[in-house]
């Protein structure tokens, strides 16, 4: 007998934030089984413990069960074939990667709802939905078989595909004769039309980097509260949480633009064009990579390209926001302690959790990874004179990875990327990718006749940032003068030389002071009085901004014109 599973999913009181999972699995005939649940989602690497909201397990026919491990049940299974498994799941987490339900939907990610069968995950199940109310609808990218039922080809499919239960609004639109769809929980404060061409632009523009688009329907679920903001990619759609607040803004609207261009762009870099670690993916623990850069550092920097070319805003707007990354990585101690390759490997236990010193002891992979794919786009198109780019790298990869759900291995991806580039590319390597040496960011960009400029801070430095409306120390900067001085996020300030600290008025409260001077530092911790002599530095770039190069070369000029287009080029001038 065919082994078949299905899934039957409830919540008759969702204003509880309970979801009911009713799990069947008919044609067993082994002694037990042995039932999983993921401990993390697919695209986000950190270990989230999904079974901590596991509660009331149950097996029909009174069979004995025992739970070996977090995440890991067995039933003792002997002499029936036919086993009905319940359990209660508490949601009420609105992210893109956990499970939220109340009186206004349910939305369920695989990894955090679905028991899986180990040995069984390369099966297909089926899935029904018994909506709390007869107008509640369902979106998700799985293949409906009916009112309410849906298949999975596998396991890793329900994992990828999110589902969405309740009255959301539904936009479907085209692109490229193919079917897709914008799925919204919440008031959509902006008008729908020019939102959905906004996104068939970022998606034509996508399509063709790579030569069209690799599936038949794709969904768009788009959660809009008044605060928050998230994306998870998936191979037939992408979640996306965005504040409705921002989203009225021009530039928050903006913003929106570039995360849906960068969760879409994961359709290839991620899902399809992946490392061979996460091939196949291991639910029950970490999946160290040192590659995770190239998954999300090239699509950060595309998440900025893509827009661009579109035509959703100008070359300028684009270089501003690549300035804005700049600021970010020279405002980063931390980019001068871990490497690409090691915050790749440490996303598990970094990354995702911060704390104060994190700014001074690890690095973003997206952002150091966006910043190095520019490097490496910039430097292709120099040695070819614009004929080549990393569009270039990103459709060999596709051509000998992606499409074949290929995983590549670090050595591979190197291959591809120095073959494209049609140079020896050892050097650059072990320098920012496998180490910690500075970005060469401003030669680069002088090669396309571009000067990346420091605006200096208007107060002088002491490597302190505040809480926000607050004097308590948010954090101290590696090697800044409160650093060496022994000042500690936590802190409480009080005042500077017998003047008040008062948090709208900090900055102007150091300029009565000039770099070189040493004041004293008066705070509180753990409710002690203290003081702190703190020598003052000169201001430390408060921003950087990407200009014209004075007297630039014919040469200059012609590769920042094959790079950001005529009216592009200029536009910064």
């Amino acid at each position: 007998m065919t082994l078949r599973i299905r899934y039957r999913i409830s919540a008759p009181y969702p204003a509880t934030h309970y979801v009911h999972i009713q799990m069947n699995v008919d044609g067993w005939n082994q002694d037990t089984l042995d039932l999983r649940l993921p401990v993390w989602t697919p695209g986000s690497y950190l270990v989230r413990e999904y079974a901590k909201h596991l509660e009331n397990f149950r097996v029909n026919h009174g069979l004995p069960w025992r739970k070996v491990s977090k995440n890991h049940w067995r039933i003792q299974t002997a002499g029936v074939s036919d086993i009905e498994v319940h359990y209660d799941l508490y949601a009420n987490d609105l992210s893109v990667r956990t499970n939220h339900v109340d009186d206004t939907h349910l939305y369920l990610n695989g990894a955090a709802t679905f028991l899986f069968i180990p040995d069984a995950r390369h099966l297909p199940c089926e899935i029904t939905i018994e909506p709390p109310y007869p107008d509640w609808r369902v979106s998700t990218a799985l293949e409906p078989l009916g009112d309410y039922c849906f298949r999975a080809l596998d396991y890793d499919m329900l994992v990828d595909s999110p589902i969405e239960v309740g009255r959301q609004a539904i936009y479907p639109f085209t692109v490229r004769g193919i079917a897709h769809e914008l799925a919204v929980w919440g008031t959509l404060p902006v008008d729908a039309q020019p939102l959905l061409q906004d996104i068939s632009k970022i998606i034509e523009t996508a399509a063709n980097i790579f030569g069209g688009l690799p599936y038949q329907k794709y969904l768009f679920l788009l959660h809009l509260p008044m605060q928050g903001y998230g994306g998870l990619e998936h191979e037939n759609c992408c979640s996306l949480l965005y504040s409705r607040r921002q989203l009225t803004r021009p530039e928050g609207y903006q913003r929106f633009l570039n995360l849906v261009a960068h969760e879409f762009f994961h359709l290839w870099n991620v899902k399809r064009i992946k490392p061979a670690e996460l091939v196949p993916f291991d639910y029950d623990q970490e999946n160290y990579t040192t590659s995770l850069w190239f998954c999300e550092g090239v699509t950060s920097y595309y998440d900025l390209v893509i827009p661009w070319r579109a035509g959703l805003y100008d070359a300028k707007r684009f270089l501003e926001l690549l300035s804005e990354e700049i600021t970010r990585y020279y405002q980063t101690p931390g980019r001068d302690v871990q490497s690409l390759t090691e915050a790749s490997f440490d996303a598990w236990i970094k990354y995702y959790r911060r704390d104060a010193n994190s700014v001074n002891s690890q690095v973003s992979y997206y952002l150091k990874g966006a910043l190095v794919t520019l490097l490496l786009d910039l430097r292709i198109r120099q040695h070819h004179q614009n004929q080549r780019s990393f569009d270039d790298v990103l459709q060999k990869m596709w051509r000998e990875f992606g499409a074949g759900q290929m995983g590549f291995t670090p050595a591979q991806l190197y291959q591809v990327i120095q073959a494209v580039a049609g140079q020896d590319l050892q050097d650059f390597w072990r320098d920012y990718i496998e180490g910690v040496a500075p970005l060469p960011l401003a030669e680069a960009l002088a090669d396309f006749g571009l000067a990346l400029q420091a605006v200096p801070g208007k107060a002088p430095f002491t490597g302190i940032a505040l809480e926000a409306g607050r004097t308590t120390v948010k954090q101290v900067l590696r090697h800044s003068p409160a650093w060496w001085a022994g000042i500690d996020a936590g802190d409480e300030l009080v005042a500077v030389n017998g003047q008040q600290v008062r948090p709208e008025t900090w900055p102007e409260l150091l300029n009565q002071w000039r770099p070189g001077e040493t004041v004293t530092v008066t705070l509180v911790r753990r409710e002690e009085l203290r003081q702190y002599p703190v020598t003052l530095q000169a201001p430390a770039p408060e921003r950087y901004q990407i200009r014209p190069l004075d007297n630039a070369t014919d040469g200059q000029r012609s590769l920042g014109l094959g790079w950001l287009g005529a009216a592009g080029f200029d536009s910064v001038q």
